[in-house]
């Protein structure tokens, strides 16, 4: 769908340079989706791999982040070997709704209520984020923190529609359940992509 320099702006990786790749399909059907224009697959250019590794080549970062839409919608296993060999340090951003391809460095789970991640993509999480639209959302984040192996990191982040309502509740949250942290959408309020 459309590949870009920026920082992460959210999750454990926060504030590090970072070549965005999302990738265009989609069928988790999340109501708050940020970028619901990634949910049809064929209404975006193609390009090669080398393309997509050419251009993020162009950057002093070495993070990739493969996000979409849905990543594992697709077979990514030569997209991540391909940049790890141009010395990329790849990151997946995944709902876990469909097996893992390729062997990223880091993969941050986002589970959605809407299609459950799959036992595969759990047993792989390096980062668990749990976006905390509704306040029941953090009984739920649990059942999924309890999936995960006990290195992962665990983050709530509020829906940023919600943000001033979600916020100050998962503040609390965290600091009675000290094994979370918090993240917030960084890029959104600095305005960038």
């Amino acid at each position: 769908m459309e590949h870009f320099y920026t920082l992460q702006g959210e999750g454990f990786f926060s504030g590090h340079a970072a070549y965005f790749i999302r990738l265009g399909g989609c069928d988790v059907g999340c109501v708050w989706c940020d970028v619901k224009e990634s949910w049809e697959a064929d209404n975006h250019p193609k390009m090669t791999i080398d393309q997509i590794v050419s251009s993020a080549k162009t950057h002093k970062g070495r993070i990739a982040v493969i996000t979409g839409g849905e990543p594992y919608m697709h077979d990514i296993s030569a997209l991540v070997f391909e940049l790890q060999e141009a010395g990329f340090r790849v990151h997946i951003e995944t709902s876990g709704s469909h097996s893992p391809s390729g062997n990223a460095d880091w993969i941050t789970l986002s589970p959605k209520k809407f299609k459950a991640p799959l036992p595969s993509c759990l047993s792989l999480t390096n980062e668990l984020k749990v976006v905390i639209f509704h306040p029941s959302d953090l009984a739920w984040a649990e059942q999924f923190a309890a999936l995960v192996s006990e290195n992962c990191k665990l983050f709530l982040q509020p829906e940023w529609s919600k943000r001033e309502k979600m916020t100050p509740l998962i503040i609390d949250y965290i600091q009675q359940h000290p094994q979370w942290q918090l993240s917030l959408q960084t890029h959104k309020y600095i305005n960038i992509p």
